[in-house]
């Protein structure tokens, strides 16, 4: 008896196994760009950075003085922002972007001289003693938060929510907004300035996501309520500036720390490299530990400011490129040998985000079938497994797929990708290999009848 049972459960088995098709793709290990994460280019594009070599980057990050922006009063250029848009596009990128209003360059001014004209109070200052003076305004004049808020609102109510967009650095304070004034003498706005600046951002771009500076006490006290991810402009630092004191140990762990460690699970984490990985190399600094911390705290964006990589580095730099960010890989696809026309059939999937941080964004699985016979359009389902959220490790999926009752029978392929719900069209490259011209991954075979 129990070996009749024995047999009678091998022959289900196997009868449920013939029924079903399971596919187990092959892994890659391309280094991807893909949206919302990866290898930045600095004030240029990837068709136009050599210092890529070849790396892919799906993200351009430029700043911009709020005197370019709006030279005259009221009138921002917007032309100027849409044409840095379209070279992004153009590239294969997105637009992370920073405003300032002080810096260290060849002007005399970084905000627009018509607020200096309008009788706005102001601080002269020069940077770590030298020789040219600047003028930076005192951001709790009324004069500059009425100009400057209205401003941060007419430039969120055109560009919010823009395709072309990837990363708001929330910036405006302090030496190159980075919200600070070291080594001018200068002393930073007041808290509750700082804060209505933040909140001015921030209301201005709700469908954008944000970073603001991490070492921000200010900006710290704001994150969990604001969903602010986080970022940090020198990462790499070990001792440039001091040996008695360095980022890498004094600043930014408690930075971190105090910001909030577990901001990364909804919004990004982005590194700029502190002066570029030529400093680290030639001061023989350890970088494969400095870009494993950055990946210990879930970084999705790493910004070398379009500097060459030393020589001896591209494998390090190939290396933190396979896990920064997220990293797709189906691992395991399984679904009915044959279907009926007019009637659903599930697609079971297994995931695993090899990266160190989610995607941030609703970009949704999509399944295809594509008949043999000609004359009959392939059936596009997306599901709803979003992949937004999906954080580092396993992830078990499904999604239904509807065969048309006018679905002529036959052999179809079964293809898959990650889409852009506004278009249909594929935005996410996954690290298996068999990707078509056309962006999606064609898998296996079912028949409909």
């Amino acid at each position: 008896m129990t070996r009749a049972i024995s047999f009678l459960l091998m022959a289900l088995s196997s009868a449920v196994f013939a029924r079903t098709v399971v596919v187990n793709p092959v892994p890659s290990d391309e280094i991807l760009a893909n949206p919302g994460m990866g290898w930045q280019t600095f004030e240029c594009f990837a068709d136009g950075d050599k210092s890529l070599a070849g790396l892919p980057s799906a993200s351009a990050y430029f700043r911009f003085y709020w005197s370019e922006l709006e030279p005259v009063e009221g009138k921002i250029d917007y032309a100027k922002f849409d044409s840095v848009l379209a070279s992004a596009r153009k590239a294969g990128q997105k637009l992370m972007f920073r405003v300032m209003c002080a810096g260290t360059d060849d002007a005399e001014m970084y905000s627009p001289k018509w607020l200096r004209d309008k009788g706005c109070r102001g601080f002269p200052y020069r940077y770590e003693n030298g020789g040219r003076q600047y003028w930076v305004p005192d951001m709790a004049d009324p004069l500059f938060l009425d100009a400057h808020l209205r401003f941060i609102r007419d430039l969120g109510a055109r560009y919010d929510g823009h395709p072309d967009l990837d990363l708001l650095d929330i910036g405006t304070v302090g030496l190159w907004a980075e919200w600070h004034m070291s080594g001018t003498g200068v002393e930073m706005p007041p808290a509750e300035v700082q804060r209505r600046i933040i909140m001015a951002w921030c209301d201005a771009f709700p469908r954008t996501h944000k970073a603001g500076q991490v070492g921000s006490e200010v900006t710290q006290g704001l994150d969990r309520r604001l969903n602010l991810g986080w970022r940090a402009d020198c990462l790499g630092d070990m001792g440039g500036f001091s040996k008695n004191w360095y980022h890498m140990r004094d600043a930014y762990p408690q930075s971190v720390e105090k910001f909030g460690k577990d901001a990364w699970k909804t919004a990004p984490v982005a590194f700029e490299s502190c002066w570029d990985m030529r400093k680290w190399a030639s001061e023989k600094w350890d970088i494969r530990g400095i870009f494993e911390w950055a990946l210990s705290v879930h970084a999705s964006y790493i910004n070398n400011k379009s500097a060459p990589i030393p020589e001896g580095f591209r494998g390090e730099v190939e290396r933190v490129l396979r896990r920064l960010g997220y990293r797709l890989v189906l691992k395991r696809l399984a679904h009915p040998r044959e279907v009926k026309r007019g009637e659903d059939f599930i697609v079971r999937m297994e995931w695993e985000n090899a990266g160190v941080a989610p995607p941030y964004r609703d970009y949704f699985v999509a399944l295809r079938l594509t008949p043999s016979s000609p004359g009959y359009p392939s059936v596009v389902s997306v599901g709803r497994p979003s992949v937004k959220g999906w954080m580092p490790g396993p992830i078990r999926t499904s999604a239904p797929v509807f065969v048309s009752p006018d679905a002529p029978a036959g052999r179809y392929i079964l293809s898959l990708a990650v889409v852009d719900i506004k278009t249909g069209e594929p935005a996410v490259r996954l690290a298996i290999g068999g990707r078509g011209e056309d962006g999606w991954y064609p898998l296996s075979a079912i028949t409909v009848r």
